[in-house]
């Protein structure tokens, strides 16, 4: 055996943490797509990820992806069980290895546990707000073992029957990204619907933090996609460049979509997009030269912005769009690589019907896209099933808008509308708080409660508001949050171009007790800053006596 090579393995272990990395870029993408009360419930779907798969994989899915074939071509034997008898580095397979290959199996490990990881991490943006947590960690366990793993040896190990066959899969189009789109309808059909969907709003708390998670994916995916072939040679360059011209590529049509069918082209989208490149490119990756890739990464924006309709012609509530995305990126993606292949980017590949390698290839790609899905859907739902009847899976309909405090028992924003209030100030030394005094209301002065209703700018900092009420003759100033019904509902846009009517609008609610005599000024003060006197109340109030 060879000695191992020091810059492949590097390389590989490299590609390994730029992977594992993508985990917390997809909790963090989901994660500001969700409801604010729901925030931390998806970061810890997506999170436990890393350490249930990681230990599912070293015991048993590792030996059933890439142990020996056990003569089928559909699992490998159990002889790597618990990794305690690893042999030599991984064998030549058509889809990423040849001859020369000499890393470490335990680098080779390392880097296919993360694909393991990440892999079924993508339901959860399907299923945001109706999961239970324990029935989604013996879902991961199970599914990462009986579903994953053979898929990864049907493709990725020489003696998988696809790999013989002849069908393709660089990096996880089949592997990763149809499989888990397969698991996604699978499990939808098992946990439902979430309440009034699809009339309900549910707005992103957070696009910022999706637009980080998503830069953390686009980053991620160069180990993604790079390191499939085992080496820092120029095979992996091609593969990451690729790779980011999709990306770029498809983000361009999907804001041009955007453009046309709605008037604005939004950040959000702009990622969107982005990430369907991604998923759209990874099966094609080590395959096809640059223009393909860019051509690639151009339908993969057309044909997934499109397919965000696919949900509600299937009547399946898929929250944050993983169909679209992912399901459908990884099977056109597979299946345009029947027409982009090129040997001669890749003399382990082969051309396809655009390269003059007729329709061979794109025959086998078929297979295999209808084989992994096939073979995912059933299994997922049987498994999902499973874990309803036994521990459950979908959370109570109760808890699904407060997952938060119903599984964890914390909140992940401190934020309302009077705490974000902003008031000028620099830090200070802290000192004691004197205690508080009694409001100053004379014995038999007559004092009323004043309230109204401001929208949040104009009252955007609280010293000011605080200040011209006191000028005014307030005697004690109260601030909270609420919302008013409209005669006309307030359209609002949300991610990816849907539009939800909301019937209900946010607003300040301040109540201000006053003097009698200071009425007049405080109402005034409401005036300027926007309050109707419609919606404002003047009540005589009564103290109560200690």
């Amino acid at each position: 055996m060879s000695a191992p090579n020091a810059g492949d393995t590097a390389w590989v272990l490299v590609c390994a943490g730029l992977v594992l990395f993508m985990t917390p870029g997809l909790a963090a993408f989901y994660g500001g797509m969700v409801r604010t009360r729901n925030v931390l419930a998806m970061l810890q779907q997506n999170m436990i990820a890393l350490g249930v798969v990681s230990l599912t994989w070293v015991l048993v899915g590792y030996t059933i992806a890439f142990g020996d074939d056990a003569g089928s071509g559909l699992f490998g034997n159990l002889e790597l069980f618990g990794l305690t008898d690893l042999k030599v580095p991984p064998a030549p397979n058509l889809h990423v290895v040849d001859g020369r290959i000499t890393i470490p199996t335990l680098a080779f490990v390392l880097f296919q546990m993360m694909f393991a990881v990440i892999t079924p991490a993508l339901v959860t943006g399907a299923t945001a707000g109706r999961l239970r947590f324990g029935g989604w960690v013996l879902f991961l366990a199970v599914w990462s073992t009986v579903v994953y793993a053979p898929i990864a040896h049907w493709l990725w190990h020489p003696g998988g029957w696809l790999a013989k066959f002849g069908t393709q899969d660089w990096a996880g189009g089949l592997v990763v990204h149809a499989s888990a789109g397969a698991a996604v309808l699978a499990v939808l059909l098992v946990v439902g619907r979430r309440r009034n969907w699809p009339h309900t709003a549910a707005p992103p708390n957070s696009i910022p933090l999706t637009i980080v998670g998503a830069g953390i994916l686009w980053f991620g995916w160069f180990g993604f996609n790079g390191g499939d072939g085992l080496q820092a040679n120029g095979l992996a360059a091609q593969a990451v460049l690729n790779t980011h011209l999709a990306a770029a590529a498809a983000m361009l049509v999907w804001l041009a979509l955007e453009r046309v069918t709605d008037g604005h082209s939004t950040v959000v989208g702009a990622v969107s997009g982005a990430v369907a490149g991604l998923a759209t490119v990874t099966p094609t990756a080590g395959y096809v030269n640059a223009a393909s890739a860019v051509a690639i990464g151009a339908l993969a924006g057309l044909v997934c912005h499109f397919a965000l309709k696919l949900k509600y012609l299937l009547r399946l509530d898929d929250a944050l769009d993983v169909l679209a995305v992912h399901f459908v990126g990884g099977m056109l993606g597979t299946l345009l690589l029947g027409l982009f292949g090129n040997r001669g980017v890749n003399p382990l590949g082969a051309d396809g019907l655009f390269l003059g390698g007729g329709g061979g290839l794109l025959w086998r790609q078929l297979v295999g896209v209808v084989s992994v899905v096939a073979f995912s859907f059933v299994l997922t739902w049987l498994i999902a099933a499973g874990v309803q009847a036994l521990i459950g899976l979908r959370v109570p309909p109760a808890d699904q808008e407060r997952l938060d405090q119903a599984q964890q028992g914390a909140d992940a924003y401190h934020l309302g509308g009077v705490t974000s209030l902003t008031a000028p100030g620099a830090p200070r030394r802290r000192t004691a708080a004197a205690p508080a005094g009694e409001p100053s209301v004379p014995p038999g002065q007559r004092v009323q409660v004043v309230t109204a209703l401001l929208e949040p700018d104009p009252a955007a900092n609280s010293a000011d508001l605080r200040d011209a009420l006191l000028r005014a003759g307030a005697i004690s100033v109260i601030v909270s949050d609420a919302a008013v019904a409209t005669t006309t509902p307030q359209a609002s846009l949300l991610p990816r171009g849907y539009w939800q009517d909301q019937p209900l609008a946010a607003r300040l609610r301040v109540t201000v007790l006053v003097g009698a005599d200071g009425v007049g000024a405080v109402l005034d003060e409401l005036d300027r800053m926007g309050a109707r006197r419609a919606d404002t109340f003047v009540q005589e109030a009564e103290r109560v006596q200690s």
